[in-house]
């Protein structure tokens, strides 16, 4: 029989390395929540080579005694856990830093060359240590201002089989940039600076200063035409051991991307790339979106720590909550209200690129000018009183065949139309968009798109959807066989899947039966629906009030896929009355800016734009 016996420190070491640092952003996010841990109010971090030469993080915190600096090198070693959460009464699920594990120096030290200089305040004199992948090189007095500099170089220089599966310097560099974006993001009230370093200098790419308003260092971070196109979310919700709160920037629909990378999502101030938060963000935008695009946002999510655990993964970028389903439903219900309640914006502005597309001053050949319009000016005295449009018609005998356009008759706008935010319609074209006319601007309208989400609406408030959960009863049970484990899932969803027409109860060990289906879903397959049903709760966790996401998104497809038959197709003349109407519905409707694909239902082209259009800007 093999020997067992104790592998050697330095080996220990690299293989917790291997857990904690995979590459230079998991150092880089080690590094900086340990600055952010001493209670720094400036952190400033150097890159070379996309980390793979070195990391630099500087801060102005509490600083370490060479005692300290000392401990800090060893495994297991932290002061981030407090006497009363250690022992066996103590509670480690209370900590509220970020690291506590005490494995994240040491680690870095075996796979890498790593210098640590720390001066406490008030201290005469700082001190500094060097470890090159484990051995003691330097332990000295050190100048420097009050806080910590710790740098890494030749990150896995001397484990080869580790450096070789290091991507690009390109690719490192990005996700060491996403890692300060995030934990930036987090914590508006401390200054941030990124800075690289390479052939050409040292450049700065992040610039960010201590104490700016959430929304504000949210939008300079991803994009600052977020600040315009989102709206602010803020909602609690009381729990057995406290406050859950949920907060942050939610981006219009029809503000979207087309991957998933722009959604920043927090628990507690730690960034975290969670399934249920993810899958939680898919179902609040699940009738706004297309299936291919993203939302945009930044959601902080901060409950009491007894209701989170995060401790179940090494670098901690995964929690795991009491109650999944109920903090699934709050985000849910919290980013559909703040996007539903009086929000009718879309996207606002046309594209820049349509912008660039006007064609300007198109002057016509001298010989062009039609008969018609010499009939008009020709002989014109222009200190006579001018003739009416109307009147100068009778002049008009082209003999080429002139444009016709459909037009009513302007009427004075009443003083309190002013305040209409969609404005006066004023005309319609290619029988698909509408002009109106607002006091400070020009708004076009889809109409289709807009009449389809209105349609929409009305249907959820006639409720339709609630017609559509009805059941329908099957002839014959349809027995669906399935694996013990998911029919434990669906046994315990039943009743949730009931209340939108499922019916099913448990039939033996690995069996369900399935007595009656919704009745918007009369060809279900019923094997498929459960499978694909079971693996939804899988994921996503059991919900309370429908069983299942799937089930909820499928009937809302049937009720999106009624209001598009439903509603003004392109194509179709509306009378002048009417395209007001739907601009006044419009304005009433919850969720009216965006199509229910997620598409813009209006932009708007402000009258400084247009000035700039004919350069009277």
């Amino acid at each position: 029989m093999p020997e067992i016996r104790r592998l050697p420190s330095a080996l220990v070491n690299r293989i917790a390395a291997g857990e904690v640092v995979e590459r230079p952003a998991a150092a880089l996010k080690e590094l900086v929540e340990n600055a952010i841990d001493a209670g720094a109010r400036r952190i400033t971090v150097t890159l070379a080579d996309g980390g793979l030469e070195r990391i630099e993080v500087v801060d102005d915190g509490c600083g370490m005694a060479p005692e300290g600096m000392a401990l800090a090198l060893e495994r297991h070693a932290t002061s981030k856990l407090p006497d009363s959460l250690i022992g066996p009464d103590g509670a480690i699920e209370l900590v509220t830093t970020l690291g506590f594990r005490g494995e994240a120096l040491p680690s870095i030290a075996s796979v890498a060359r790593l210098t640590i200089e720390s001066r406490e305040d008030g201290a005469s004199e700082g001190w500094r240590k060097v470890i090159d992948h484990g051995a003691l090189l330097a332990d000295e007095p050190a100048a420097l201002p009050h806080g910590t500099r710790v740098r890494v170089e030749q990150l896995f220089a001397k484990v080869p089989a580790r450096r070789k599966f290091l991507r690009t310097a390109r690719s490192e560099y990005a996700a060491c940039l996403d890692v300060v974006r995030r934990l930036a993001m987090a914590r508006p009230d401390i200054a941030f600076t990124l800075e690289t370093v390479g052939a050409a200098g040292k450049r700065t790419v992040l610039s960010l200063q201590a104490g700016e308003e959430l929304a504000t260092r949210v939008a300079r971070i991803i994009a600052h035409e977020l600040k315009d196109n989102s709206v602010a979310i803020e909602l609690v919700r009381d729990t057995p051991h406290g406050v859950m709160r949920l907060t942050g920037v939610a981006g219009l629909p029809t503000y979207n991307r087309g991957v998933a990378d722009h959604q920043y999502l927090f628990v507690n101030g730690r960034p975290v790339k969670d399934r249920l938060l993810v899958g939680a963000v898919r179902g609040a935008y699940a009738d706004m979106l297309a299936r291919d695009r993203h939302a945009v946002l930044a959601l902080f999510l901060d409950l009491p720590p007894q209701d989170v655990d995060v401790n179940v993964h090494p670098a901690k970028t995964e929690v795991r909550f009491r109650d999944s389903a109920g903090v699934r439903g709050f985000i849910v219900s919290g980013l559909r209200q703040a996007l539903g309640t009086g929000d009718r914006r879309s996207a606002q502005g046309p594209d820049r690129g349509a912008m660039a597309r006007w064609v300007s001053e198109p002057i016509a050949p001298e010989a062009s000018v039609s008969p018609a319009l010499s009939s008009i000016f020709s002989g014109r005295d222009w200190n006579a009183p001018q003739q009416r449009l109307g009147e100068a018609r009778n002049d008009w005998n082209a003999p080429l065949a002139q444009p016709q356009g459909r037009a009513e008759e302007a009427v004075p706008v009443a003083e309190e139309a002013r305040a209409y935010p969609l404005g006066i319609a004023r005309g319609q074209v290619a029988n698909t968009y509408i002009v109106a006319e607002s006091a400070d601007g020009l708004v076009l309208v889809d109409q289709h798109a807009a009449h389809e989400r209105l349609v929409l609406e009305r249907l959820r408030a006639a409720g339709a959807g609630e017609a559509n959960r009805r059941s329908q009863a099957l002839l014959v049970p349809d027995v669906v066989e399935l694996d013990e484990v998911d029919c434990d899932r669906l046994e315990d969803a039943a009743q949730g899947l009931a209340r939108y027409g499922l019916v099913i109860e448990r039939f033996g060990p690995s069996a369900m039966l399935v007595r009656a289906i919704p009745a918007a879903l009369p060809k279900a397959d019923g094997g498929a629906l459960l499978r694909d049903l079971a693996d939804d709760i899988a994921k996503h966790g059991k919900q309370d009030d429908s069983g299942a996401l799937l089930l909820a998104e499928r009937l809302e497809l049937v009720l999106a896929t009624m209001a598009c038959h439903g509603s003004v197709r392109a194509g179709r003349t509306l009378s002048v009355a009417e395209m007001n109407a739907l601009l006044r519905e419009m304005e009433a409707t919850p969720r009216s800016g965006q199509c229910n694909h997620g598409r813009p239902t209006w932009v708007k082209l402000s009258m400084e734009d247009v000035e700039k259009l004919f350069g009277r800007h």
